[in-house]
C-alpha cells in the first residue's frame, strides 16, 4: 500500500504543476494579486508532495520491498544501507525522480527568497517552472513510473550496478542534477522577462546569484564525477570525453558565458539579447544531456534507458521548450534597445570575446558528441570520436582564453588603455615566462602543452594575486566586495586547474606487467614490491585483494591493497589502490590472474604527478561561484516599478568596480 502514496503524490504534483503554471500567468497579465501569490503556495505544495514521492520510493528500497519492479532491479537482501539509499537515483526511473525532486527544490527555493522582486514578475518566473515541472512529471508518470508492482513478488532482486557502489556515486549525482536543474531558474527569469517585456538590467540582477549558485553545483557534480571516473574505473584517467560527460560539460561551458554576458548586461545593459540567449541555450543543453542519457541512444557507462518511448518523449519535450522560447525571443528582440557603445580595447570587448570562444568551444564538443550518433541514425556508418579531436581543438582555444582571462578583470569599462593594461600586468607576464622556462628545464617530458598550460596557470594566478591585494590595499570604499571575491577565487581555481590538467598525462608514468609474489618494479623512483593476494569477503562481494610496499631511496612510503570483486551473479570489478599526494599520485589496478594457481597477475602501476591539482582547482572554482552568488548587492528590495518597456532600463547607474 506504501508504494501507491507515492504514486498518488506523484499525479497531485501533476495538478499543482498545471495549476502553477496557469494562474500565476493570468494573475500577471490581469493584475490579479491572488492569483500571482496562488505561484508561492503552489510551488511549496508541489515541493512537498514530490518530496512524500520520493521518501516512499526510499523506504521501499531500505525497507526492501521487492514487489516494487524498480526496487527488484536495482537492489538486493545483501546490498549495504547507504548503497539502499543511492540505488533509489541508481537507474532510469529513480534517477528522474531525483531530477524532478530537485527541481522542486529550487522552485520552492525562488518562492521562498525572490519575496522582494515585483509581483508580476515573481508570478511569471513561477509559472515558466510549473510548465517545466508539468512536462518532466508526465514523462515519469507515463514512461517512468517508478512505483510499478511485480505481481508476485521477487524473493531478492538483482543487485545495483557494482560501478554504482560508491562513495562518490552517493553524491555525485544530487550535486550534478543541482547545476543542470538550477540553470531552469536562469532559464525561467529570462522568459519571464521576455513574457513581462522587462528585459533590462534588473532581471539580470535577480538572475545572477541564481546562475552562480548552479554554475557552482555543475562545477561541483562534473568534478565529483571525475574523480569517481578516475578511482572507480581503473584507467588512470580523468576525463574521457564521454558522451554524458559531454552532455554535463556543454552547459557548464554555456553557463560560464551567461555568467560573463550577465556581468556586461548588469553593469552596462549590454548584450542582452545575447544574455538571453545565453540563458535559454544553457537550460536547453541540460535538458539535451537529459535526453542522450534517458533515450538509450549512448553506449555509456551512465546511460540506462532503452525505451525509444522514452526518447520520443524527451525529443518532443526539447522541441516544445527550445522552439516555444526562441519563438517568443524573435517576437520580443525587435522591441529591445541595447547598451551603450564601447570600445575596440575595453571590458566589455574582452568579455564579449571571452563568451565567442566558449561558445565555439561547446558548439565543438556538441559536434564531436552528436556527430556519431547522426551518421548511426542514417544508416550512414560508424565513426568513434574521442580525444585526439576533443583533445586538440581544446587546446587550441583554452590558450587564447586563459591569456584573456586576466585581461577582462583588469580592463575599464567602456574604453581602456593598452599600455596601462601592459603596465598592470607586467609582473604576471614575467612570472608566466620564468614558469615556462623553469617547466622546460625541470620537466622536460612536459611538451609544448604542459610548458604552455604551465605559463598560463601562472600568467591567471600571479595576475589574480597581484589584482586582490591592490584592491585590499585600496581605500577602504573600494574593498573588494564578496562578488570580486569570487570572482578572483574562481579564475584562481582556472588556473590551479591547468596546472593539472596541462601536466598530469605528459609527465606521468605508467607500466602494465605481470607480476608473482616477490616481484618488484621501479617507477618514477617508487619501489613496488608484490606481496601476493589473499582472499577477502566485503558486506555483498568475495574479492582478491593485492598487497604492494611502496619504498623510495630504500624508506618505507606505503602499502597499496588492490581488489578484483565478484559480486552477486557473478559481476566482477576492479577496485585500484590509492596513495593521494599534493603533488604526485601512486596509483595500482588489479588485473586478472594469469596463471590457474592465481600466483601471477597482471598489474598495471600510476604515478601521477599533479593530478590532484584539477580537483583543487574544480573546488576553487565551485567556492568562488558560491560566495559571488552570497554578495548583498543581490539581496536588495526593489523599489523600481514591476513593469518597464523593453528598452528602458530602470536601474541606477552601477559603479565602476568588476562585476
Amino acid at each position: 500500500m506504501i508504494p501507491e502514496i507515492g504514486q498518488v503524490t506523484l499525479i497531485g504534483a501533476l495538478l499543482v504543476a498545471i495549476l502553477m503554471g496557469t494562474l500565476p500567468l493570468i494573475g500577471a497579465s490581469t493584475g490579479n494579486q491572488r492569483l500571482m501569490r496562488v505561484g508561492q503556495t503552489a510551488a511549496t505544495a508541489q515541493f512537498l508532495l514530490i518530496a512524500t514521492s520520493f521518501a516512499v520510493l526510499t523506504w521501499a528500497f531500505i525497507s526492501q520491498d521487492f514487489s516494487v519492479e524498480y526496487v527488484a532491479r536495482n537492489s538486493n537482501s545483501q546490498l549495504p544501507m547507504e548503497y539502499r539509499f543511492s540505488a533509489v537515483w541508481g537507474s532510469h526511473e529513480g534517477s528522474l525522480l531525483l531530477w524532478e525532486l530537485i527541481l522542486c527544490l529550487w522552485t520552492f527555493a525562488v518562492a521562498l527568497f525572490s519575496k522582494k522582486l515585483p509581483d508580476d514578475f515573481r508570478a511569471r518566473t513561477l509559472a515558466v517552472l510549473g510548465w517545466i515541472s508539468t512536462g518532466f512529471l508526465m514523462f515519469v508518470i507515463f514512461t517512468s513510473n517508478p512505483f510499478g508492482r511485480l505481481i508476485p513478488s521477487a524473493a531478492d532482486g538483482l543487485d545495483l550496478n557494482p560501478l554504482l557502489q560508491d562513495p562518490g556515486l552517493i553524491i555525485h549525482p544530487p550535486m550534478l542534477y543541482m547545476g543542470y536543474v538550477g540553470f531552469s531558474v536562469s532559464f525561467a527569469f529570462a522568459v519571464a522577462a521576455l513574457l513581462g517585456q522587462q528585459v533590462d538590467r534588473d532581471w539580470v540582477r535577480w538572475s545572477r546569484p541564481w546562475t552562480h549558485v548552479a554554475w557552482a553545483f555543475l562545477t561541483l557534480g562534473i568534478a565529483l564525477g571525475s574523480w569517481w571516473a578516475y578511482y572507480e574505473l581503473g584507467w588512470g584517467g580523468w576525463w574521457f570525453w564521454d558522451p554524458v560527460e559531454n552532455a554535463s560539460f556543454m552547459p557548464w561551458l554555456v553557463g560560464t558565458a551567461l555568467i560573463h554576458s550577465q556581468a556586461v548586461t548588469e553593469k552596462r545593459g549590454a548584450f542582452r539579447n545575447w544574455t538571453l540567449i545565453l540563458a535559454i541555450t544553457a537550460f536547453s543543453l541540460c535538458l539535451l544531456g537529459t535526453f542522450l542519457v534517458r533515450s538509450g541512444v549512448l553506449t555509456s557507462v551512465h546511460a540506462f534507458a532503452s525505451d525509444p518511448t522514452r526518447g520520443v518523449f524527451i525529443l518532443t519535450y526539447l522541441f516544445v521548450v527550445v522552439g516555444g522560447s526562441l519563438l517568443l525571443f524573435a517576437i520580443r528582440a525587435p522591441g529591445m534597445v541595447q547598451g551603450s557603445n564601447f570600445a575596440g580595447l575595453s571590458r566589455e570587448t574582452l568579455l564579449l570575446v571571452n563568451n565567442l570562444l566558449l561558445v565555439v568551444m561547446t558548439a565543438m564538443v556538441l559536434i564531436g558528441t552528436l556527430y556519431p550518433l547522426l551518421l548511426d541514425a542514417l544508416d550512414a556508418g560508424k565513426i568513434s570520436v574521442g580525444p585526439p579531436y576533443f583533445g586538440t581543438l581544446f587546446a587550441l582555444l583554452l590558450i587564447p582564453l586563459a591569456l584573456l582571462l586576466p585581461l577582462s578583470f583588469y580592463a575599464k569599462w567602456q574604453e581602456d588603455k593598452l599600455k596601462r593594461l601592459m603596465r598592470k600586468l607586467a609582473v604576471p607576464a614575467v612570472l608566466a615566462v620564468v614558469t615556462a622556462a623553469a617547466t622546460a628545464f625541470w620537466l622536460p617530458d612536459a611538451g609544448g602543452w604542459g610548458i604552455a598550460g604551465s605559463a598560463a596557470a601562472a600568467w591567471i594566478i600571479a595576475s589574480c594575486l597581484r589584482y586582490y591585494f591592490s584592491r585590499l590595499t585600496a581605500v577602504k570604499g573600494q574593498r573588494p566586495s564578496r562578488s570580486e571575491t569570487g570572482m578572483i577565487l574562481a579564475h584562481l581555481g582556472v588556473g590551479v586547474f591547468l596546472i593539472g590538467a596541462s601536466l598530469t598525462n605528459p609527465v606521468s608514468s605508467e607500466k602494465h606487467l605481470r607480476m608473482v609474489p616477490g616481484d618488484s618494479f621501479e617507477l618514477a623512483g617508487y619501489n613496488f614490491v608484490f606481496e601476493g593476494t589473499r582472499g577477502v569477503r566485503g558486506p555483498n562481494y568475495f574479492a582478491d585483494e593485492g598487497e604492494f610496499i611502496v619504498y623510495k631511496e630504500g624508506e618505507r612510503v606505503t602499502s597499496l591493497y588492490p581488489q578484483k570483486r565478484r559480486y552477486p551473479n557473478n559481476q566482477v570489478m576492479t577496485e585500484a589502490a590509492l596513495d593521494p599526494g599534493l603533488t604526485r599520485d601512486l596509483y595500482v589496478s588489479l588485473g586478472e590472474p594469469l596463471d590457474d594457481q592465481g600466483n601471477a597477475w597482471a598489474i598495471r602501476i600510476y604515478h601521477k604527478p599533479f593530478i590532484r591539482f584539477i580537483w583543487m582547482g574544480a573546488l576553487l572554482m565551485m567556492f568562488g561561484g558560491f560566495l559571488a552568488a552570497s554578495d548583498r548587492r543581490y539581496r536588495r528590495k526593489v523599489t523600481a516599478p514591476a513593469k518597464k518597456p523593453a528598452g528602458e532600463t530602470g536601474a541606477r547607474r552601477l559603479e565602476e568596480a568588476p562585476a
